[in-house]
């Protein structure tokens, strides 16, 4: 991580979703782009490994959201890194916004290893 911290979560989260988004590439080739393959997320309590990140492709492609995330602020520590940040979505007519406090460590490539996020939609 040799960027800006902000900018970095901003162009990763930005990146991953584009992917999966706008392309008809294998999701598992686009999850393992972004992730090793230990990658273990806990989202509000919920643990997500690599095989539950490639099936949560599937709904963000089938509603293909359109958004823009605003970073309120980012530190970094070596290869972990804290952020908090807005996620602002529209998908199928309505729009919402997403209150993230994400805390995660990333590989030296950049791919994410671990990550604890608490979300509340406004």
């Amino acid at each position: 991580m040799k960027t800006d911290p902000k900018t970095f979560i901003a162009d990763f989260i930005t990146s991953l979703t584009d992917d999966l988004v706008n392309t008809d590439e294998d999701p598992a080739v686009i999850i393992d782009r972004y992730h090793t393959p230990d990658v273990v997320q806990y989202a509000d309590g919920n643990r997500i490994d690599r095989d539950k990140l490639i099936a949560h492709t599937r709904p963000v492609r089938k509603n293909r959201p359109e958004g823009r995330m605003e970073v309120h602020e980012a530190v970094r520590d070596g290869d972990r890194l804290a952020a908090r940040y807005t996620l602002h979505v529209r998908q199928r007519g309505k729009e919402l916004a997403i209150d993230v406090h994400f805390f995660g460590s990333f590989a030296p490539d950049g791919r994410m290893r671990e990550a604890h996020l608490l979300t509340r939609t406004r």
